[in-house]
């Protein structure tokens, strides 16, 4: 499944998230989602939004990618009586892990996951609230595949579909959902 939602003003996801221009440096637009996941109503609809193409595709655990995709993900565990899955920066789970390098669009960085985390064939959906340049959904989905998880899909609250996220984990095979699509980085 590929769905997004088309960068319109209007959409109602679109129109809680605040943008903040030359943040962390100039030139990029920051989609900053606190606003909301500080409305009830705007975080109730993503959440139910983004859990609905996968209500009855039997997904296990859900795995959340730091920090804000703890958020989603735990809501959105609790809407699809799953597990939840916390993939973390390195040096921040206490018990044995596995860990992958990846690309962020500022540099370089790591992030691990409990070994025991996913039993071998779990059905697992990935989230975190934004989808830039890939590389950290990227390094999500190596983890899990590398602890035998079948990943059933990824969804985002938001895409910037320029900077070619998406595609590079539809190479991957994982289908992406995402709620609204900005232009720019």
């Amino acid at each position: 499944m590929t769905t997004s939602a088309p960068p319109v003003a209007g959409n109602r996801f679109a129109d809680a998230i605040r943008s903040i221009p030359d943040y962390p440096k100039p030139g990029i637009m920051f989609r900053d989602i606190t606003t909301l996941l500080a409305s009830p109503v705007s975080f109730r609809e993503a959440v139910d939004a983004m859990v609905a193409p996968y209500k009855d595709a039997g997904v296990a655990l859900v795995a959340g990618i730091e920090a804000r995709g703890f958020i989603l993900g735990g809501a959105m565990s609790h809407q699809l009586a799953a597990g939840f899955v916390p993939i973390r920066k390195k040096g921040k789970l206490p018990h044995e892990t596995i860990r992958v390098a990846y690309s962020l669009e500022y540099g370089v960085d790591e992030m691990e996951v409990h070994r025991d985390a996913v039993a071998p064939g779990t059905r697992v959906l990935l989230t975190d609230d934004l989808i830039a340049t890939g590389g950290t959904a990227e390094g999500a989905v190596k983890l899990l595949r590398e602890l035998g998880a079948e990943i059933v899909g990824a969804c985002f609250v938001i895409d910037l579909p320029e900077l070619g996220g998406r595609k590079r984990l539809e190479a991957m095979g994982v289908s992406v959902q995402t709620l609204v699509a900005f232009d720019g980085h």
